[in-house]
This record gives C-alpha cells, structure tokens and sequence, in this order.
C-alpha cells in the first residue's frame, strides 16, 4: 500500500490536471482515483454521501421519501433528476434511504403500460424517463421485481431503425432520438453491469442496435444531410438532464466498455477541439431551471468535464 501511493504521489506531481481533479469534491476525487488511476477505494466512496455534493443532494430529501414536488416536478430538484444526479457521483450502492425513495417511486409511479409514469393526464409513459429511472434504480439496487414491467415497457418502444424515441407512443414519430436512445443505453448498462437477469438477451440485443444507430449517424451527423443534427449536441453540459451531447456519448461507450469504432472519430476530434490548452474542458454550458445549487459555473473549467473527457481518452487508448 505504502509503495502504491508513493507511485499516485508521483502521478500527482507529474500530471498538474490529475491534482486539480483531486482537489476537486469527494465524488471527483473517488472517481479520479478510480477511473484514471486504477485504485477503488471503498472506503472513500462511503464518503461521498457525507460530505460536499452528495451531502448538499440528501439536505434537500423530505421526510417522505422525495425531493422538490414529489417525482419529476420541477425540473431540476424533482425526486428524479436529484436521484440521476446522486447516481452519478457513484456513491456507495447500499444506501438504504435513497434506495427507499426510488422503491417508493417504483410502486407509486406505474402506469397502466408499465412504465413509470408521473403523468397523470397523459396514458402513455415517458420512455427516456423510463430509461434514466432503470439507471438509477439499478445502481441503487432496488428489488428486480419491481422493474420487470419496466423491462417490458422498454423493450415494447424499440423502434425499427434500432434506437428509441420518447414521442413514438406520444405523437408518433418515425424516426428514433440520439436523446431518448442514449438514456436507454445509459439504463440497460447499468442493469448489465448490476447483475439483474430478466428478459437480458432482449435487452443486450437492443443496446447493441441502438449502438449501431448511434455509429450510424457518427454520434452527432445526419445520416440524411450529413450535417450537425443540433448545436447542442457539441456543447458540453453538466449535469446533462435528459439532452444529449457527444461527451456523454462517448462517456457512455467507455463505461460500457465498447471497444473502438472508426465512426466516432469525428466525435473524438471535436472532443480534442474543445480542450484547453492547459488540459482541461469548459462548463460549455447550463441547462436552465431551478437547481438544489451548481456543482460547476459555466463556462469555467469543468472537473465533470476534464474527468470524462479524460476517461474517454485512456479507455479508447488514445492519451
């Protein structure tokens, strides 16, 4: 052990951005460690609830299990996207009140299709809603049972061209979106990587499509006009919502552990466009509505940013 920090010291002298990540709040820091330099440390993971961010997160949790108007009002201190955000900071798995509050969300949020459903007006639930909830429900390890409906609901959405699309049973479209597919991926990962087993050919089956849909159209080109399908699409924010944007794309592949394409090169050269000249990305910018508090200021130099970028580049070889 003496001898292993002795060497991440000597990192940390070296590479001035590896010590500015570790200066940064207990959930970067874990993550740094991590995903950069090799060592997981248990231990400073069960930190992450306690302190900074993670803290800050559980302050704003009411006795009932939820935060901000209950399930997904409003945007961005609902029970929902405070949970994707909590998930994000990778804290310790077995947390038993956060697990609580999205066991609750399980058997109170169903719609009549089997999806969870904050809606009470509209019969058809949100499936990119459906794809983060899988997330977050299986990092935190909520009982299989309650997502077998989920499972079904997913895998009922999956649309010809291999992605999915939250308005196909809303209004439907044809087409599937980079938004909505990029959240069910994120999902069927977690699910994957957590050991949960129901209807899991099916769902590897569609991840491995909606993959291909992603390639297809080089993570942000039209396969119809060969151009940027959006702006934003190259603008790098954090936390990310329900958008989409090429850092959490390719942030995904590493996570999931896809190997290299030719088809995201020109995802990975705009990625290399963006980088400070001191080795670090921006805050690109800030998705507007109500917030429990910023973790970053647009922007500024990112760690949320750096710390992905940087993962992209060591899982793909390329650093």
């Amino acid at each position: 052990m003496k001898e292993q920090l002795t060497t991440l010291l000597a990192l940390k002298e070296q590479e001035p951005i590896i010590g500015w990540l570790l200066e940064g709040d207990i959930a970067i820091k874990f993550q740094t460690y991590r995903d950069l330099l090799g060592v997981e440390d248990k231990e400073r993971q069960k930190k992450i609830l306690k302190r900074g961010w993670g803290k800050q997160f559980l302050s704003y949790r009411y006795p009932d299990g939820h935060w901000g108007q209950r399930f997904y009002q409003p945007k961005w201190t609902s029970s929902h996207y405070t949970l994707i955000d909590l998930r994000n900071l990778c804290p310790d798995r077995n947390h038993s009140p956060i697990r609580n509050s999205i066991t609750k969300i399980a058997r109170e949020e169903k719609g009549i299709d089997g999806g969870i459903n904050p809606s009470r007006g509209i019969a058809n639930s949100d499936v990119c809603v459906n794809g983060m909830f899988l997330n977050y429900a299986c990092y935190f390890n909520v009982d299989s049972k309650l997502l077998e409906s989920l499972v079904d609901f997913i895998l009922s959405q999956k649309m010809l061209d291999g992605g999915f699309n939250c308005r196909s049973n809303r209004t439907g479209a044809r087409h599937s979106s980079l938004h909505t597919t990029l959240s069910i991926t994120e999902g069927i990962a977690e699910y994957r990587r957590q050991g949960y087993s129901y209807r899991l050919k099916e769902l590897e089956t569609a991840e491995k499509e909606s993959i291909e849909f992603m390639l297809l159209h080089q993570l942000f080109i039209s396969d119809r006009t060969g151009k940027v399908i959006h702006k934003d699409f190259l603008r790098f924010a954090y936390p990310r919502r329900w958008r989409y944007d090429i850092l959490s794309a390719l942030d995904y592949f590493q996570h999931a552990g896809i190997k290299w394409d030719s088809r995201l090169q020109m995802a990975m050269d705009t990625l290399m466009r963006k980088r400070n000249k001191d080795g670090t990305w921006n805050l690109n910018a800030k998705h507007p509505g109500q917030t429990h508090f910023d973790m970053e200021t647009a922007g500024k130099p990112s760690r949320w940013n750096t710390l992905r970028a940087l993962r992209v580049l060591q899982h793909f070889g390329l650093q």
